[in-house]
């Protein structure tokens, strides 16, 4: 009745109990959910296999230092991942320069400078341009870090404006933690279509050139031969300290981004989020997306050789783990998501694992291949990180902090 004071009585102890067994019910399935295991391929049958070692060189030497590794078994492991999959990348071009196309010190209300490069390439009387979108937080003492993403989705996501902001490439956040962040259009350097990739920095090099060989570059290679040329502009700009670079892909764009990291080693850090199969997980796993859907589907991202290991990935004079051992002893940080089960996680987290004797020549202590974290739960190893993120195939906020996370313990001498 309106008006009516009603009067209160006290919870029964019955009640009570409910209510508190309740919560902890919550509390406790929380905490679960953080810290158990993922089983997210526990029903998946994966075949037997054996990885290649990548510390056994080809006429059968076993390597026992660093030095060894640096001196000659790196050179060849590279080799083989120019033939067989990624192709022979060009090298520089004849002449390179870099164009200031805007630049506003007051970016974000204030807190950074923003830098709009057009970074132009000649090569006999051709030529190719690209822009490199960079913003450096204005509270900097000295040349700022930088985390460069080669963004293979739409140009909206790295809005120069800032009238679109994406969590894909959370550029605010960044700049607030003391770091720069920069940009390039991966299908500036070659578009992402099989007939039409070679429009870019491939024809830069080759012109019309009808055969092209097995070991071939294709798309992945020059989307990296792009990121090195940003890093030219980095080396001689005095705000930017290139020495601590970290190159970021995800999907497809972290497949290129660590054979970037692997061809350039002047990247300080390397970042690959959710690239599967041709990225970081192990190809003789035979899990997710395989070597013959990959190729078929988009036949313009490997070398033409990698195309003959369609449904033979154990013929494969490489896997996956040899790629990440091609970073050391630089820093390298895989990201997998939970719903992604096409890039399998276990995989990526595997290849990881598995390149530890070569970190092992720094003095790296190993990652246990069967100690894969729970989600949510970065697990981080001297110069090595790994988290499986909750959720689907995307670069969020979220990857972007554990990023940084890592990069500070690195920057302040920290190691797990």
């Amino acid at each position: 009745m309106i008006g009516k004071t009603m009067s209160k009585r006290p919870l029964s102890v019955t009640a009570v109990a409910i209510a508190v067994l309740l919560l902890l019910l919550m509390v406790w399935s929380r905490l679960a959910t953080t810290n158990a295991k993922w089983d997210g391929d526990a029903h998946i049958e994966v075949p037997d296999y054996t990885l290649p070692d990548p510390l056994i060189t080809e006429d059968g030497r076993q390597l026992r230092t660093a030095e060894q590794w640096k001196s000659f078994r790196r050179e060849q492991v590279l080799e083989l991942f120019r033939e067989h999959v990624y192709g022979r990348r060009a090298g520089e071009p004849d002449t390179l320069s870099f164009d200031l196309l805007e630049e506003d010190p007051q970016a974000m209300a204030g807190r950074a400078t923003l830098r709009r490069l057009m970074i132009r390439s000649q090569v006999d009387d051709r030529e190719h341009t690209f822009e490199l979108i960079i913003f450096l937080p204005n509270s900097a003492a000295g040349p700022t870090p930088l985390f460069l993403l080669m963004n293979n989705r739409g140009p909206e996501n790295t809005d120069p404006t800032r009238e679109q902001q994406s969590g894909f490439w959370p550029a605010e956040e960044i700049v607030e933690r003391g770091y720069g962040i920069a940009a390039l259009q991966v299908r500036d350097l070659a578009p992402d279509d099989a007939d039409h990739y070679r429009e870019g920095v491939i024809r830069l090099f080759e012109g019309d050139q009808q055969v092209r060989p097995g070991d071939a570059w294709a798309a992945l290679a020059a989307w990296g031969w792009g990121a090195s040329r940003a890093m030219d502009y980095f080396e001689q700009n005095e705000d930017i300290d290139a020495s601590q670079i970290g190159l970021v892909g995800h999907s497809r764009g972290g497949k290129a981004s660590l054979w970037a990291g692997a061809e350039d080693e002047r990247f300080a850090m390397v970042v690959s989020n959710n690239s599967g199969c041709g990225g970081a997980a192990v190809s003789r796993r035979r899990v997710g997306e395989r070597l013959s859907q990959i190729n078929n589907t988009f036949p313009h991202w490997f070398a033409s050789n990698f195309h003959q290991y369609n449904g033979r990935e154990h013929d494969l004079p490489v896997d996956q783990h040899m790629l990440i051992a091609l970073i050391a002893p630089r820093a390298v940080y895989v990201a997998s998501a939970s719903e992604d089960l096409w890039a399998d996680p276990r995989g990526e987290f595997l290849a990881v694992a598995h390149a530890s004797p070569v970190y092992a020549l720094w003095g790296q202590e190993p990652i246990d291949p069967d100690a894969m974290p729970a989600l949510n739960q970065p697990l981080r190893e001297g110069v090595r990180g790994y988290h499986i993120r909750s959720g689907a195939h995307n670069l969020t906020p979220y990857d972007w902090a554990r990023f940084i996370d890592f990069a500070d313990r690195l920057r302040g001498g920290e190691e797990d």
